[in-house]
Protein backbone atom coordinates (compact mmCIF):
# COMPACT_ATOMS: atom_id res chain seq x y z
CA UNK A 1 0.00 0.00 0.00
CA UNK A 2 1.61 3.47 -0.10
CA UNK A 3 3.06 5.20 2.04
CA UNK A 4 0.92 7.28 4.35
CA UNK A 5 2.03 10.47 6.30
CA UNK A 6 -0.09 12.58 9.22
CA UNK A 7 -1.17 15.93 8.39
CA UNK A 8 -0.38 17.56 11.81
CA UNK A 9 -2.84 20.68 11.23
CA UNK A 10 -5.80 18.65 11.03
CA UNK A 11 -4.48 15.47 13.18
CA UNK A 12 -3.96 15.10 16.77
CA UNK A 13 -5.50 17.91 17.97
CA UNK A 14 -6.35 16.51 21.23
CA UNK A 15 -2.25 17.23 22.18
CA UNK A 16 -0.28 20.93 21.82
CA UNK A 17 1.04 20.76 18.43
CA UNK A 18 4.83 19.22 19.72
CA UNK A 19 3.18 16.32 21.25
CA UNK A 20 1.32 14.86 17.90
CA UNK A 21 4.69 14.01 16.55
CA UNK A 22 4.80 10.94 19.35
CA UNK A 23 1.14 10.47 18.70
CA UNK A 24 1.29 10.07 14.78
CA UNK A 25 4.35 7.94 15.20
CA UNK A 26 2.42 5.44 17.76
CA UNK A 27 -0.65 5.56 15.79
CA UNK A 28 1.92 3.66 12.89
CA UNK A 29 2.48 6.98 10.58
CA UNK A 30 6.24 7.37 9.15
CA UNK A 31 5.96 10.92 7.97
CA UNK A 32 4.35 13.62 8.73
CA UNK A 33 3.23 17.28 7.13
CA UNK A 34 1.54 20.75 8.08
CA UNK A 35 0.75 24.03 6.98
CA UNK A 36 3.38 25.51 8.13
CA UNK A 37 6.92 25.45 10.53
CA UNK A 38 8.04 28.73 10.86
CA UNK A 39 6.23 29.24 13.94
CA UNK A 40 9.55 26.67 15.65
CA UNK A 41 13.06 26.98 14.98
CA UNK A 42 14.02 24.36 12.72
CA UNK A 43 16.05 22.44 15.10
CA UNK A 44 13.59 21.80 17.27
CA UNK A 45 11.31 20.50 14.66
CA UNK A 46 14.02 18.17 13.63
CA UNK A 47 14.71 16.76 16.65
CA UNK A 48 10.82 16.02 17.50
CA UNK A 49 11.60 14.34 13.71
CA UNK A 50 14.13 12.42 14.74
CA UNK A 51 13.13 11.64 18.40
CA UNK A 52 9.86 9.98 16.70
CA UNK A 53 11.72 8.31 13.71
CA UNK A 54 9.36 10.76 11.46
CA UNK A 55 10.67 11.61 7.81
CA UNK A 56 9.03 15.53 7.39
CA UNK A 57 7.15 15.01 3.54
CA UNK A 58 5.85 18.19 3.03
CA UNK A 59 5.01 21.89 4.23
CA UNK A 60 3.83 25.48 2.26
CA UNK A 61 5.83 28.35 1.55
CA UNK A 62 4.99 31.26 3.76
CA UNK A 63 0.97 32.28 2.89
CA UNK A 64 1.17 35.81 3.99
CA UNK A 65 -1.16 36.79 6.61
CA UNK A 66 -3.24 33.82 7.20
CA UNK A 67 -5.47 35.18 10.50
CA UNK A 68 -6.32 38.00 7.73
CA UNK A 69 -7.30 35.59 5.42
CA UNK A 70 -4.48 35.50 3.10
CA UNK A 71 -3.94 31.91 1.60
CA UNK A 72 -0.59 32.14 -0.05
CA UNK A 73 0.90 35.22 -2.05
CA UNK A 74 1.79 33.83 -4.99
CA UNK A 75 -0.52 35.49 -7.29
CA UNK A 76 -0.02 39.06 -5.81
CA UNK A 77 1.46 41.26 -8.55
CA UNK A 78 2.44 44.16 -5.77
CA UNK A 79 4.50 41.46 -3.84
CA UNK A 80 6.67 39.63 -5.88
CA UNK A 81 9.87 40.80 -3.13
CA UNK A 82 7.70 39.19 -0.80
CA UNK A 83 7.22 35.95 -2.54
CA UNK A 84 10.77 35.35 -3.26
CA UNK A 85 12.05 36.21 0.09
CA UNK A 86 9.51 33.79 1.28
CA UNK A 87 10.73 30.87 -1.10
CA UNK A 88 13.86 31.45 0.43
CA UNK A 89 12.75 31.14 3.73
CA UNK A 90 10.52 27.80 2.97
CA UNK A 91 13.95 26.19 1.45
CA UNK A 92 16.46 27.09 4.81
CA UNK A 93 13.65 25.12 6.28
CA UNK A 94 13.43 22.20 3.68
CA UNK A 95 17.42 21.68 3.98
CA UNK A 96 17.31 22.24 7.87
CA UNK A 97 14.84 19.36 7.85
CA UNK A 98 15.37 16.82 5.18
CA UNK A 99 11.99 17.85 3.42
CA UNK A 100 12.25 16.46 -0.48
CA UNK A 101 9.27 19.11 -1.35
CA UNK A 102 7.13 22.41 -0.45
CA UNK A 103 4.11 23.43 -1.63
CA UNK A 104 3.45 27.47 -3.04
CA UNK A 105 0.35 28.32 -2.23
CA UNK A 106 -1.42 30.32 -5.50
CA UNK A 107 -3.87 32.22 -2.56
CA UNK A 108 -6.58 34.49 -3.60
CA UNK A 109 -5.74 37.14 -5.85
CA UNK A 110 -6.22 40.81 -4.93
CA UNK A 111 -9.65 42.31 -5.25
CA UNK A 112 -9.78 44.25 -8.58
CA UNK A 113 -6.24 42.88 -9.88
CA UNK A 114 -6.06 42.77 -13.59
CA UNK A 115 -6.48 38.79 -14.22
CA UNK A 116 -3.64 38.73 -17.00
CA UNK A 117 -1.59 40.33 -14.39
CA UNK A 118 -2.55 38.04 -12.19
CA UNK A 119 -1.51 34.90 -14.22
CA UNK A 120 1.34 36.00 -15.44
CA UNK A 121 2.80 36.82 -12.10
CA UNK A 122 1.55 33.50 -10.52
CA UNK A 123 3.46 32.11 -13.93
CA UNK A 124 6.59 34.15 -13.37
CA UNK A 125 6.43 33.01 -9.54
CA UNK A 126 5.72 29.42 -9.96
CA UNK A 127 9.12 29.43 -12.78
CA UNK A 128 11.15 31.62 -10.14
CA UNK A 129 10.25 29.15 -6.77
CA UNK A 130 10.74 25.98 -8.81
CA UNK A 131 14.43 27.22 -10.07
CA UNK A 132 15.36 28.63 -6.55
CA UNK A 133 14.00 24.76 -5.24
CA UNK A 134 16.38 22.99 -7.80
CA UNK A 135 19.09 24.85 -6.53
CA UNK A 136 18.60 22.84 -2.93
CA UNK A 137 17.61 19.73 -4.40
CA UNK A 138 13.94 20.45 -3.30
CA UNK A 139 10.57 20.18 -5.59
CA UNK A 140 8.48 22.56 -5.65
CA UNK A 141 4.76 21.77 -5.84
CA UNK A 142 1.50 23.87 -6.40
CA UNK A 143 -2.17 22.35 -5.29
CA UNK A 144 -5.30 22.61 -6.86
CA UNK A 145 -8.15 23.87 -3.73
CA UNK A 146 -11.93 23.31 -4.24
CA UNK A 147 -13.34 26.72 -4.51
CA UNK A 148 -16.50 26.09 -1.86
CA UNK A 149 -13.73 25.48 1.14
CA UNK A 150 -11.97 28.34 -0.35
CA UNK A 151 -13.87 30.82 -2.20
CA UNK A 152 -11.60 32.37 -4.67
CA UNK A 153 -8.38 30.87 -4.43
CA UNK A 154 -6.95 31.25 -7.93
CA UNK A 155 -6.02 27.41 -8.86
CA UNK A 156 -9.00 25.23 -8.80
CA UNK A 157 -8.42 22.20 -11.39
CA UNK A 158 -5.96 19.74 -12.54
CA UNK A 159 -5.77 20.37 -15.79
CA UNK A 160 -5.71 24.05 -15.33
CA UNK A 161 -2.46 23.53 -12.82
CA UNK A 162 -0.66 21.52 -15.81
CA UNK A 163 -1.65 24.35 -18.20
CA UNK A 164 0.42 26.79 -16.10
CA UNK A 165 2.90 24.72 -15.11
CA UNK A 166 3.69 24.04 -18.50
CA UNK A 167 3.73 27.74 -19.28
CA UNK A 168 5.83 28.64 -16.10
CA UNK A 169 8.68 26.13 -18.15
CA UNK A 170 10.35 24.31 -15.45
CA UNK A 171 10.80 20.48 -15.07
CA UNK A 172 11.12 20.97 -11.12
CA UNK A 173 7.27 21.96 -10.88
CA UNK A 174 4.83 19.17 -9.81
CA UNK A 175 1.54 18.38 -8.54
CA UNK A 176 0.35 17.93 -5.53
CA UNK A 177 -3.24 16.56 -5.75
CA UNK A 178 -5.41 16.28 -3.55
CA UNK A 179 -7.96 13.34 -3.68
CA UNK A 180 -10.84 15.23 -1.44
CA UNK A 181 -10.23 19.06 -3.32
CA UNK A 182 -10.31 17.22 -6.80
CA UNK A 183 -13.67 15.17 -5.89
CA UNK A 184 -15.34 18.36 -5.15
CA UNK A 185 -14.07 20.34 -8.13
CA UNK A 186 -14.15 17.35 -11.00
CA UNK A 187 -14.36 13.87 -9.69
CA UNK A 188 -12.88 11.26 -12.03
CA UNK A 189 -10.35 10.66 -9.17
CA UNK A 190 -9.16 7.06 -10.86
CA UNK A 191 -8.45 8.10 -14.62
CA UNK A 192 -6.81 11.35 -13.74
CA UNK A 193 -4.54 10.08 -11.35
CA UNK A 194 -3.38 7.61 -13.40
CA UNK A 195 -3.17 9.92 -16.44
CA UNK A 196 -1.40 12.43 -14.88
CA UNK A 197 0.76 10.32 -12.29
CA UNK A 198 3.84 11.54 -13.70
CA UNK A 199 3.67 14.79 -13.09
CA UNK A 200 2.21 14.21 -9.31
CA UNK A 201 4.77 14.43 -6.80
CA UNK A 202 2.28 14.02 -3.54
CA UNK A 203 -1.08 13.26 -2.52
CA UNK A 204 -3.41 14.15 -0.11
CA UNK A 205 -6.62 12.67 1.39
CA UNK A 206 -9.87 13.05 3.38
CA UNK A 207 -13.68 11.64 2.59
CA UNK A 208 -16.39 13.94 1.33
CA UNK A 209 -18.99 15.28 2.31
CA UNK A 210 -17.29 16.89 5.68
CA UNK A 211 -13.81 15.87 4.95
CA UNK A 212 -13.81 13.67 7.55
CA UNK A 213 -11.70 10.20 7.73
CA UNK A 214 -11.92 7.17 4.78
CA UNK A 215 -15.41 5.62 5.03
CA UNK A 216 -17.28 8.52 6.09
CA UNK A 217 -18.53 9.44 2.76
CA UNK A 218 -18.79 8.63 -1.00
CA UNK A 219 -15.11 7.96 -2.15
CA UNK A 220 -14.28 4.19 -2.38
CA UNK A 221 -11.21 4.77 -0.64
CA UNK A 222 -10.14 0.82 -0.76
CA UNK A 223 -10.26 0.97 -4.26
CA UNK A 224 -8.87 4.38 -4.38
CA UNK A 225 -5.68 3.31 -1.97
CA UNK A 226 -4.93 0.14 -4.20
CA UNK A 227 -5.47 1.69 -7.88
CA UNK A 228 -2.89 4.29 -6.50
CA UNK A 229 -0.50 1.32 -5.41
CA UNK A 230 -0.96 -0.73 -8.70
CA UNK A 231 0.09 2.25 -10.25
CA UNK A 232 3.28 2.36 -8.96
CA UNK A 233 3.29 5.50 -7.24
CA UNK A 234 6.36 6.23 -5.16
CA UNK A 235 5.09 9.21 -3.09
CA UNK A 236 3.30 9.38 0.49
CA UNK A 237 -0.38 9.84 0.71
CA UNK A 238 -1.15 12.63 3.71
CA UNK A 239 -4.15 12.19 5.91
CA UNK A 240 -5.06 15.88 5.90
CA UNK A 241 -9.08 15.19 7.39
CA UNK A 242 -11.12 16.38 10.45
CA UNK A 243 -11.79 13.24 12.27
CA UNK A 244 -15.23 12.98 12.83
CA UNK A 245 -14.89 11.85 16.63
CA UNK A 246 -11.65 11.87 17.64
CA UNK A 247 -8.23 11.34 15.47
CA UNK A 248 -7.38 7.95 17.29
CA UNK A 249 -11.01 6.57 16.99
CA UNK A 250 -10.97 7.59 12.60
CA UNK A 251 -7.97 5.62 12.35
CA UNK A 252 -9.69 2.80 11.44
CA UNK A 253 -8.98 2.89 7.83
CA UNK A 254 -5.00 2.66 8.68
CA UNK A 255 -5.59 -0.52 10.35
CA UNK A 256 -7.01 -1.75 7.59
Amino acid sequence: MPRFAANLSFLFHEVPFEQRFARAAAAGFKGVEYFFPYALPAARIAGLLEDHGLSQVLFNLPAGDWEAGERGIATHPGRVEEFRASVARALDYACALGCPQVNCLAGIPPVGADPAQVRDTFVANLHYAAEQARSAGVRMLSEPINNRDMPGFYLNRSAQAIELFDEAGSDNLYLQYDVYHMQVMEGDLAPTIERLLPRIAHMQFADTPGRHEPGSGEINFPFLFGHVDRLGYAGWMSAEYRPAAGTEAGLGWLRA
